[in-house]
């Protein structure tokens, strides 16, 4: 399949409009994306042509722009592009939007603080971790061809936060007693 993929680098223009849809999550907003150039005349930068696009984001990328976006940040987004040309009201106007793949706030214009999303896991694994008291993840289905016998496995140890993790080295040499 050829699509063509775009990184556009410019600020939000609009307030995220964040929707729930029967085929999922689904974010839209404006981008506007500034050129710009050296002025040799006065010596200084100055802004060139303004594009603006229309992202959308789906699924869990909706919901993380939501709560992350808002106007004037700037931002990074990665996605397919998409022209679409149309006549309305007797004149024909172009749009480009962008199917965003990625989307992050922009560090070389401000910080940012990550947090990471909770992850939605089957209520039988939680019930189970939790009722046997272990941290709640999700068993691997380990599938074993017929007629070999599973491999037992020594279990792993867990190294607390903040604890240094310390690999088994090669044996160590014994120097032979001096002789008196």
């Amino acid at each position: 399949m050829n699509e063509t993929m775009v990184c556009a680098v410019g600020n939000v223009a609009t307030q995220p409009v964040y929707r729930e849809l029967s085929a999922g999550a689904s974010a839209r907003f404006r981008l506007a994306v500034t050129s710009r150039y050296w002025d040799r005349e006065k010596s200084t930068w100055a802004d060139g042509h303004t594009n603006f696009f229309t992202v959308w984001a789906n699924r869990q990328l909706a919901m993380n722009v939501a709560a992350s976006l808002n106007v004037g940040e700037a931002v990074i987004v990665q996605g397919r592009l998409k022209v679409r040309a149309e006549a309305r009201e007797g004149q024909n106007r172009t749009s480009a939007d962008i199917d965003a793949v990625a989307i992050g706030h922009d560090l070389t214009r401000g910080t940012s603080a990550f947090r990471r999303t909770a992850r939605a896991e089957p209520a039988t694994a939680v019930a189970t971790a939790t009722a046997v008291g272990a941290p709640a993840q999700p068993e691997p289905d380990w599938h074993t061809p017929a007629g070999q016998a599973p491999v037992e496995q020594a279990p792993v140890e867990q190294t607390p936060v903040g604890q240094p993790v310390t690999e088994p080295g090669p044996p160590r040499r014994r120097r032979p007693a001096a002789v008196t």
